[in-house]
């Protein structure tokens, strides 16, 4: 009879072991502030095509963190957010969620001290496409310029310049040349000021990953 008990205790105890999550995951609490900071800044029409993707990077390796999992947290609700293969999110602007004091709770899998934020400006998801037309390009241009100009409006000696487009692609490996002629290499396709010079169209075989500027002081 003993044996059996302690049998089903050694059971109970390997199963519950089983369900706990990995002991290197580690979950921190990031002020909303921190990113409210960012997306605010993009509240105009000049700049409604883009966003911030934000996400963490190892300092000894140089890769994004593993982000199990991403919410804003208050006193009244729990708002999860997605995180996607290349473990980014993005996070909506909203000013009650700034003074309610809100938080971003994040489950890394590897320790949070060695993971440092990062903070992209991209194109935002529903202006990829596999086909452009010249209009459709310099207005992502023209929405980047915008955003620049807005920030360096009393230091533009210290803000960069926007120099073309860079058009990413999922696969980093990616070398071709695209339907327009244009050519990708190791995943990057760019479209400097020379080539919106000649206001061409832009075919691609494949929908882009994301679109940024190509900038420079």
């Amino acid at each position: 009879m003993c044996k059996s008990v302690s049998f089903f205790a050694l059971v109970a105890l390997i199963l519950m072991i089983s369900s706990l999550p990995p002991v290197n995951a580690d979950e921190v609490e990031v002020r909303y502030k921190t990113f409210y900071s960012h997306v605010k800044k993009l509240k105009s029409e000049d700049t409604k095509a883009l966003q911030f993707a934000f996400g963490f990077t190892n300092i000894k390796t140089g890769k994004l963190c593993k982000i199990n999992s991403a919410r804003i947290s208050t006193q009244k609700q729990q708002i999860p957010l997605v995180v996607s293969s290349e473990n980014r999110f993005t996070i909506q602007s909203e000013k009650a969620l700034n003074l309610a004091d809100a938080n971003v709770v994040l489950d890394f899998e590897e320790p949070s001290n060695i993971c440092d934020i990062s903070v992209q400006l991209e194109t935002k998801p529903e202006y990829l496409k596999k086909n452009y037309s010249f209009e459709e390009l310099r207005f992502i241009y023209e929405q980047y310029e915008a955003f620049f100009n807005e920030m360096g409006s009393f230091l533009s000696f210290m803000m960069p310049t926007v120099k073309g487009l860079m058009i990413q692609f999922e696969d980093p490996s990616l070398t071709e040349q695209v339907i327009s002629g244009e050519q990708v290499n190791q995943g990057i396709l760019l479209l400097d000021d020379e080539w919106f010079e000649k206001e061409g169209l832009l075919r691609l075989k494949r929908k882009p990953l994301r679109i940024t500027a190509i900038a420079s002081k």
